[in-house]
């Protein structure tokens, strides 16, 4: 399916995709000409790296694949997390460090895509950026930018990765 044209079909994507204000989204991109489905659409892809809150189940598979494998790259996440439990350290608190932690991260990331944050002065006009491509591989329309101004609003408590009320 083509991306809509119309605004009108535009929302209706949006709003089938889940997003929060599916009027602001379209209307943003027809008017404004920023391409707002494909932001969207990379910073909810994104999101669903980051564990959603109460889902500790991850820790469990870092901890047994950190068991099984103590010497595989990424092992020493599950090994300090076995570390963390075994300390008292509740897995809600585990769950919350990692989601904040892969948030900022993610927050980063979106800024480093804009183009760099470092060149040292012997390196001039270097740039780089996030396109769609078209079917050729080469880059159509504007640069997919700004995604770190949006990280926030994708939470999926509506939070934007603000502490619970409850500690």
């Amino acid at each position: 399916m083509p991306i809509p044209a119309s605004e009108s079909d535009l929302v209706s994507l949006f709003r089938e995709l889940g997003a929060k204000a599916p009027e602001q989204w379209a209307h943003s991109q027809i008017t404004e000409g920023i391409p707002q489905l494909m932001r969207f659409l990379f910073l909810k892809s994104a999101w669903e790296s980051i564990p959603t809150e109460g889902d500790t189940k991850w820790i469990d598979k870092q901890v047994a694949r950190a068991r099984a494998n103590p010497t595989e790259p990424y092992a020493g996440l599950g090994q300090v997390l076995d570390r963390c439990r075994a300390s008292g350290i509740s897995d809600r608190d585990l769950n919350e460090l990692a989601r904040c932690l892969q948030a900022q991260t993610l927050f980063s990331i979106g800024y480093l895509i804009d183009g760099p944050t470092y060149l040292p002065d012997s390196i001039e006009d270097l740039s780089w950026g996030l396109f769609q491509i078209g079917e050729d591989g080469r880059p159509i329309g504007r640069q997919i930018s700004g995604l770190h101004e949006s990280v926030l609003d994708f939470d999926p408590t509506g939070r934007e990765m603000r502490p619970r009320s409850d500690g």
